[in-house]
């Protein structure tokens, strides 16, 4: 399986991944609406595929970029729990009626494999560590019911129709080229940003929050791992590392790579937030191959480089 397309892109994960697939000799196409996406994630290897701009809402779009393709990897996503609390309805309408038309256009194209980016905040409020994927799931946001609800129609597709479907649960995602200039803006990336720019950033909550933060790089692999895999046969697995850091921890370490020493301040709980979250990446490992190829330190290290050179001179 050699040609595929990726939506989303021309965002964060979409486009390391597409550059990546590139690199290993992939042919690519590319669906971004570059709502979220911009075109200069993509300047390393434009040239190397083929963009359409568009929907993955749009079922004409869809339809024409499912065409000759092999493996679809659907990252295309209105992320975000904070911008899902504030609008569930468009949420809702690129979260689950995009991927349901994505679906469905792979599925009449003859796409061999769907790649679904799946997320962990499915598992919401469920206390007990780690996530597993057969445990209760306990969504506390719109977002966390969408991609749910993803996971699920990933599952009918793969035993209704000859269409073999994986996802793949993301844990905190973070790396270079994350943006930091949303208002939804990812955690790291938003801290990274602050200390540099000799500013504190606002924790939300205590600080005791954690995560199973995981470098983009063990993303992208096992992307590429649950394309190539045998017979995932619809199911959805952890992708993370496997431990957590808190939000202090976090900060501390940020505030290390970066030679900075700036308390931080304390906010609020954010609405819809969970406290905790940690995966158990076994059943990626026997569905898919799945083993982290860079560790959490290893991961934010790089980070903080990238955003250090990126810096306006």
């Amino acid at each position: 399986m050699s040609h595929c397309l990726v939506t989303g892109g021309a965002g964060f994960i979409g486009s390391h991944l597409a550059h990546a697939l590139v690199e290993q000799g992939w042919t690519v196409r590319i669906l971004d609406n570059l709502s979220t996406g911009h075109e200069y994630n993509m300047a390393a290897f434009r040239e190397r595929v083929e963009f359409v701009e568009g929907s993955i809402t749009d079922a004409g779009t869809a339809r024409r970029c499912c065409e000759g393709v092999d493996v679809v990897f659907h990252e295309a996503a209105l992320a975000s729990v904070p911008r899902s609390v504030a609008d569930p309805y468009e949420s809702n309408r690129h979260n689950v009626d995009g991927t349901l038309t994505m679906l469905i256009a792979a599925r009449d194209a003859g796409v061999k494999r769907f790649v679904y980016a799946a997320s962990s905040s499915a598992y919401g409020d469920n206390p007990e560590l780690p996530k597993t994927e057969d445990m209760r799931y306990a969504p506390m946001s719109p977002y966390a019911v969408n991609k749910y609800v993803g996971e699920l129609y990933l599952s009918v597709f793969d035993q209704l129709y000859d269409l073999s479907c994986v996802g793949v649960r993301y844990f905190n995602v973070f790396g270079p080229r994350q943006d930091p200039q949303s208002q939804y803006a990812a955690v790291i990336p938003l801290f990274i940003t602050k200390a540099l720019a000799g500013e504190a950033p606002v924790i939300n909550g205590d600080g005791s929050f954690s995560r199973d933060f995981t470098f983009i790089d063990n993303v992208v692999h096992a992307n590429i791992c649950a394309a190539k895999a045998d017979h995932p046969g619809g199911r959805t697995v952890n992708v993370a590392c496997g431990d957590r850091v808190s939000l202090n921890e976090l900060y501390d370490l940020i505030q290390k790579h970066a030679g900075t020493d700036i308390p931080a301040v304390y906010g609020p709980v954010r609405a819809g937030d969970v406290p905790h979250s940690q995966a158990d990446i076994s059943l990626a490992k026997t569905v898919i191959g799945y083993e982290p190829i860079v560790d959490f330190a290893t991961g934010l290290e790089r980070t903080v480089a990238w955003y250090k050179q990126s810096q306006p001179a």
